[in-house]
């Protein structure tokens, strides 16, 4: 089943086109929303949650049409927010409770609920304190437990390590990529940090100026570039690289210490080997050179802009 669907969507504010012609269809798993700033993700979120109303085309989720019928997709929906949501005068557990009983819950079921979240968060006895005693860390990961409350099947994330200390974010990162095995739940994550979309997606859509240049699995958007390679030495480099030269190889020091090999398509991997024997030196690993995201954002986003 296409859990999203997008159609040729149209969004405008005043002459300033928002999204313009999108198509995109989501089945499942972990989709990373990348793009720079006024590309459109914050426009096609809101139209995912019924916010904004298309100028043209359509937007289904879960075969519904959006906005139209926004009260029973936003039940099977959660979103984080970027902005903050949490009343600073409520402990963790009030807020979360106070949230499951607006999605039709018992108080006791939502209590139970909202005890169940802050301890998959890690809140401890935290959750008892007010907000407005909270670290930013504290109030996100109380941001993320609210938008679980109802046990969503789509999950919108808005920035969700916005704030954090390297610990907290790559905790946060954890508790996210865990859902779509634990939990069954479909992740669309909208970040300008590419390391936090790396960490968490499967999918990445790329957004520039309301359009997407880019959409695509990560291992097809970071695949093995030809005959590229990455190779360390132990010692005697210089000779090394010398003797590789000759070879017909195109050989590359960084400032890592590291060195890019571009190998002629006919040759073996094996020279890299001989060729350490023959100067002394012992490989510490040979490994293909893979295309980076932020290469693949920084020229699907290039192009968009000589086209534009």
């Amino acid at each position: 089943m296409t859990l999203i669907s997008l159609e040729n969507v149209y969004v405008q504010y005043g002459r300033q086109k928002a999204l313009n012609g999108i198509t995109c269809r989501i089945d499942g798993g972990s989709i990373g929303l990348l793009g720079p700033n006024g590309a459109g993700k914050s426009t096609l979120m809101k139209a995912l949650l019924g916010f904004v109303t298309p100028h043209a085309g359509s937007v289904k989720v879960f075969g519904l049409d959006m906005p139209r019928q926004f009260l029973e997709v936003r039940q099977r929906l959660g979103y984080m927010p970027e902005r903050e949501v949490v009343s600073p005068n409520v402990s963790a557990v009030s807020f979360l409770t106070y949230c499951g009983c607006l999605y039709g819950m018992s108080r006791v079921d939502a209590m139970e609920r909202a005890h169940e979240l802050l301890n998959y968060v890690g809140m401890d006895d935290n959750r008892y304190r007010n907000t407005e005693t909270y670290s930013t860390g504290m109030l996100q990961r109380v941001k993320f437990a609210s938008a679980l409350i109802h046990d969503p099947k789509i999950l919108l994330l808005d920035e969700p390590t916005n704030g954090l200390d390297p610990e907290g974010r790559i905790d946060m990162l954890n508790l996210i990529r865990d859902l779509p095995q634990r939990r069954d739940m479909t992740i669309i994550l909208s970040s300008h940090l590419l390391p936090d979309v790396e960490h968490v997606c499967d999918r990445l859509v790329m957004i520039a100026k309301g359009e997407i240049v880019r959409d695509g699995t990560l291992d097809e958007i970071t695949r093995v570039r030809d005959g590229q390679f990455e190779v360390r030495v132990r010692d005697n480099v210089d000779p090394f690289i010398v003797a590789l030269g000759a070879t017909g190889c195109e050989v590359r020091q960084e400032q890592n210490g590291n060195l890019t090999v571009l190998k002629p398509a006919e040759m073996d991997t094996s020279v890299f080997f001989e060729v350490a024997r023959a100067q002394g030196t012992h490989l510490r690993h040979v490994r293909p050179l893979k295309h980076s995201i932020e290469e693949a954002f920084m020229t699907a986003v290039g192009k968009k802009a000589v086209r534009k």
